[in-house]
């Protein structure tokens, strides 16, 4: 199975939600489960089948962690720049601050967007972090600081001007 890109605060991010399902979460569905049997006829027994479903679903989660954690090439923005490998490029893991060019019908001045380029797992539009895989994030790697680059989007083709390329 091929490495999976994660950033440092992705995999530390998943690293406490299992240690939260195995330390917290497991335990308390386990003495649910039993104090649900303690009621007896488990057939209709709607709390059991309500524990046991919820164990299923955090078994699935820590297996699904597990996976991607052990599949995950952990990379750490900060040394490649410290080492110059990043050269002010737009690489995995930097956050990137653009600003849309206007066309030519338009008279208003687009606002800075800032993105981080994560993992596919760490991707939260909302948060700023858009994965390695989408359209924007492909368009943007390898470029540098004043650099052009469009973006074929569902609403047409869209140009950005890459204002800032960050290490953080």
């Amino acid at each position: 199975m091929s490495k999976v890109p994660l950033t440092v605060r992705g995999a530390e991010r998943l690293r406490e939600e299992l240690k939260r399902l195995k330390g917290e979460d497991r335990p308390r569905v386990i003495a649910a489960i039993a104090e649900a049997r303690a009621h007896g006829d488990l057939k209709e027994n709607a709390e059991y089948a309500a524990a046991k479903e919820q164990q299923s679903f955090i078994e699935g989660r820590i297996k699904e962690i597990d996976g991607k954690l052990s599949n995950a090439e952990i990379i750490d923005v900060t040394l490649l720049a410290a080492s110059g490998k990043a050269n002010g490029k737009v690489v995995f893991g930097a956050t990137v601050v653009v600003t849309e060019v206007p066309d030519k019908k338009s008279k208003a001045k687009p606002a800075d967007t800032t993105w981080q380029i994560v993992g596919e797992d760490e991707a939260d539009i909302k948060a700023g972090r858009i994965s390695i895989n989408s359209p924007i994030a492909r368009a943007l790697i390898g470029k540098l600081e004043g650099d052009e680059v469009s973006v074929q989007t569902p609403s047409g083709s869209r140009t950005y001007e890459i204002i800032e390329v960050r290490y953080e």
